[in-house]
């Protein structure tokens, strides 16, 4: 059976592949380069800066203060780099809103499969997003 005309391959001609070597290069490139950077401790976004010295860690005097103490007792602890502390309601709640949001992906995946409609997929994700906002809205860091 052939493809209708409709279907058939596009009569504009395709580049190299070469080409679209290069340009796949090239937008990897500039995502890299345009990546956020983050607070080393609340993970906040930082304004990009344009002038000369040491880019910004922290966005606030207090986040600063955070990561400091957050060290000092890293030290007394004996902890590495790659070890954390943290309670375990804090765990718990991670532990708790990343599973909803696991059983979210999974109805959605689901029902994807069903060809919803517009308002169905509309309220798919509006459930998506409801069980990502506690995740979002989380503040990992100290209290204060």
């Amino acid at each position: 059976m052939t493809n209708p005309s409709c279907c058939s391959s596009p009569s504009w001609p395709r580049p190299a592949e070469s080409a679209l070597n290069a340009r796949t290069k090239a937008m990897a490139y500039i995502f890299v380069m345009t990546e956020m950077r983050r607070c080393r401790w609340c993970r906040a976004a930082l304004e990009p800066s344009h002038g000369r010295g040491r880019p910004r860690q922290f966005c606030s005097q207090r986040c600063r203060q955070w990561d400091w103490v957050a060290r000092q007792r890293a030290d007394e602890l004996e902890l590495s780099e790659g070890e954390l502390v943290i309670a375990r309601g804090e765990l718990d709640r991670l532990h708790d809103d990343l599973y909803v949001l696991s059983c979210a992906v999974a109805d959605i995946e689901h029902d994807l499969s069903e060809d919803p409609d517009p308002s169905e997929l509309r309220e798919l994700l509006e459930w998506l997003l409801s069980a990502a906002r506690p995740l979002r809205e989380r503040n990992m860091g100290a209290s204060g």
